[in-house]
C-alpha cells in the first residue's frame, strides 16, 4: 500500500475528491499541503491505496507519492 497526496486548485475540489474516496471506502484525510510540494489552494487530500486514483469530477493539480525523503511528483493533471 502506498501513501499519496493529491493537490487541487480550490478547496471545493479537494472536498469533492475527499468525498469520492469516502464513498469508495478508501481512508483519506484533508490536510494542509506540504510547502515543499505546492502552494496550490493550501488543502490536499492524503490517502493510502495500491495505485494512484484519478477523479475527473474535480480539478486536480497533481498527485504525489510519499517516498523516504518526502514526496515525488507522479502526475500533473
Amino acid at each position: 500500500m502506498n501513501n499519496y497526496i493529491a493537490t487541487f486548485f480550490s478547496h471545493y475540489d479537494a472536498l469533492l475528491f475527499y468525498d469520492f474516496l469516502q464513498e469508495k471506502d478508501i481512508t483519506a484525510r484533508l490536510m494542509p499541503v506540504p510547502r515543499r510540494v505546492s502552494a496550490s489552494c493550501g488543502t490536499c487530500v492524503s490517502f493510502a491505496h495500491n495505485t494512484e486514483i484519478l477523479y475527473t469530477q474535480c480539478e486536480m493539480e497533481a498527485i504525489y507519492i510519499q517516498v523516504s525523503d518526502g514526496f515525488r511528483l507522479l502526475r500533473n493533471i
